[in-house]
């Protein structure tokens, strides 16, 4: 597995904070950080975000902290902008005490490492982004002060946007939607009850789903399926056809078409 360094990523000095925009992201192997931790933005485009062998889908206003220990890679990747905003521990911030309690806690072993957030939201952390990204002409306390207090910002911005429930506006109904069928693909859907569950008509989550995601809402629904049909055919025994229906396929052969249109190969060879 590869293994990233802060020394290839920060520049010298005492900044804890450094900025690596990805435009495109390709395809990534699999690695992890050997000393600091990564926040992503994503901007526009889709990809496959596997983080800790589990694979989510990645859409504009999709956020992922990702600490040293844990392992991701990037694959499926569709026009993909994210931008990395690294960060060393929380013990390097020279000015700012408690951050650590403004980022994911983990409880229980559950780690919730991808939030969401709006449009709206996406422009001002790009604002600050911008910000954190700036070179100072010299490296003083006060420069060093005023890069922890952008991130600082950073964070509020973001742990306010993801804990936002039930916001409407500028995608925010779809993003709560997302978030449904991340948790949901496996289960029988009716498209007319969830639009109207999530408070917009059938046409306009088609239009915004094709916009955000670049998927009309049936293809993203098979793909998070197939997506996590390919991730238990590589970490599990159980047999194709389980797998299947596991993953909300009442068909095992519509599943082996879908699968094979999608990956370019059959179930059978995604096995490791």
């Amino acid at each position: 597995m590869t293994v990233l360094r802060s020394s290839e990523y920060f520049a010298s000095g005492d900044f804890p904070v450094a900025i690596e925009p990805r435009y495109p992201q390709e395809t990534f192997p699999e690695h992890h950080h050997q000393d600091f931790n990564e926040i992503v933005l994503v901007e526009q485009g889709t990809g496959t975000h596997v983080f800790n062998d589990q694979p989510l889908l990645l859409s504009a206003g999709s956020v992922c902290f990702v600490r040293h220990r844990d392992h991701h890679l990037y694959e499926d990747t569709d026009n993909l902008h994210l931008t990395n905003v690294l960060y060393r521990s929380p013990e390097a911030f020279r000015f700012l005490n408690g951050l650590g309690d403004l980022l994911p806690q983990e409880v229980d072993g559950i780690y919730p490492a991808h939030w969401r957030i709006n449009p709206g939201q996406i422009a001002q952390a790009k604002t600050l982004i911008d910000l954190l990204a700036r070179k100072p002409v010299r490296t003083s306390p006060e420069s060093q002060a005023q890069q922890e207090l952008y991130f600082m910002q950073l964070l509020l911005l973001l742990r306010k946007g993801s804990r936002e429930v039930g916001y409407s506006g500028q995608g925010g109904d779809l993003n709560n939607l997302l978030d449904w069928m991340n948790e949901h693909y496996d289960e029988e859907i009716d498209w007319p009850v969830l639009a109207e569950k999530f408070s917009m008509s059938l046409r306009t989550l088609h239009r915004q789903m094709k916009q955000q995601t670049g998927c009309t809402p049936l293809n993203y629904l098979n793909r998070l399926r197939l997506l996590n049909a390919r991730n238990l055919l590589r970490f599990t025994d159980s047999s194709i056809t389980d797998i299947a229906h596991q993953c909300g396929f009442c068909d095992s052969n519509y599943f082996s078409t879908l699968f094979k249109r999608e990956f370019g190969y059959a179930p059978r060879n995604a096995r490791l």
